[in-house]
């Protein structure tokens, strides 16, 4: 049996809490279907013990090994035994993605980031990888829905309320290419540009849709618009995924309101976690750390090991 088939099982009877962004209806959605993606897997014996999805894509010639579009983490997936003990965890962890890291192919250019929270730094930094860091704000749902609000900074209480008595929150998935639009528009103001096309966001939401695991939140005034955001969850994390403020509305509570709705949500759903998926970003970092989650740094793999590559870069930066 192929990895590919044998992850695919492993996905659907949902053995493992997996995250959304590594299950395999995400990877077709993503990578343009079935042959877009691979697999790594890792064994003990005839036990799956860990996974690692990957894409490989090839630009000037040179094979380059990254999370696919419209993924924000993808890394190495341990499946842990149900009577290991915590001690054991971490060297069982080291051991099966050693195990991985031996699987995956051999590719002169990397930039990979993982989920939030690994750890195994050690073994990447002995394989001579560069290690970038970024950076993300976890909130835990296990309080009372009253003591998660209480944590958010003064301000953002007062903006929510504000906005509740003034706005409306409805589920309208068609609002697809509104929210890409008002995104566009602010990308240009920062001389920036959208990594996808409209079509490839239509097909991942078609997915989430699916598989009941994403939607779209929209923040209304007198019928006007105000903020849209593309909410995604799996088992246990709920994911602010995307979103933007209508640039000729007159609020920026909205965005504020919608954050909140979607933690409502993810706690009704049973979700562990909110993931603010943060930004480097000054202003961006600041509004989500005014929702009281704890900053928590991912990993992002890079190699840079071929010489058009480093050209291609530094005629970039020349420009």
């Amino acid at each position: 049996m192929e990895t590919q088939e044998l992850y695919r099982i492993v996905c659907q009877e949902d053995v493992v809490a997996m995250p959304v962004f590594a299950q395999a209806w995400w990877l077709d959605a993503v990578c343009d279907g079935a042959s877009g993606w691979q697999v790594a897997l890792a064994f003990r014996g005839e036990q799956m013990v860990g996974a690692w999805p990957y894409r490989v894509q090839h630009r000037l010639g040179v094979s380059i090994l990254r999370n696919p579009r419209l993924s924000p983490y993808l890394g190495p997936l341990v499946f842990y035994p149900p009577d290991l003990k915590e001690r054991y965890q971490d060297a069982y962890e080291q051991e099966v993605t050693e195990q991985l890291l031996g699987s995956l192919p051999r590719a002169p250019i990397w930039r990979l980031s993982l989920w939030p929270g690994f750890k195994q730094l050690g073994l990447f930094t002995q394989r001579k990888f560069a290690i970038g860091v970024r950076q993300t704000f976890l909130l835990g749902l296990q309080q009372t829905e009253a003591a998660i609000f209480a944590g958010f900074k003064e301000a953002t209480r007062r903006n929510i309320r504000a906005a509740q008595g003034t706005m409306t929150v409805a589920e309208e998935p068609d609002a697809l290419e509104a929210l890409l639009q008002f995104q566009a528009y602010l990308l240009e103001g920062k001389g920036l540009h959208q990594a996808f096309s409209l079509a490839q966001a239509q097909r991942l939401l078609a997915a989430c849709l699916r598989e009941k695991a994403g939607t779209l939140w929209v923040a209304r005034s007198d019928g006007k618009v105000q903020a849209i955001v593309w909410n995604v969850w799996d088992r246990q994390t709920s994911y602010y995924f995307m979103g933007a403020m209508n640039p000729e509305g007159d609020s920026s509570k909205a965005m504020s309101l919608l954050l909140w709705h979607s933690i409502q949500e993810a706690k009704k759903r049973g979700n562990l976690t909110f993931d603010f998926e943060g930004s480097m970003d000054p202003g961006v970092e600041r509004f989500f750390r005014n929702f009281g989650g704890a900053r928590t740094l991912y990993l992002v793999l890079q190699k840079e090991k071929h010489w058009l590559w480093r050209l291609s870069k530094w005629l970039r930066l020349r420009k």
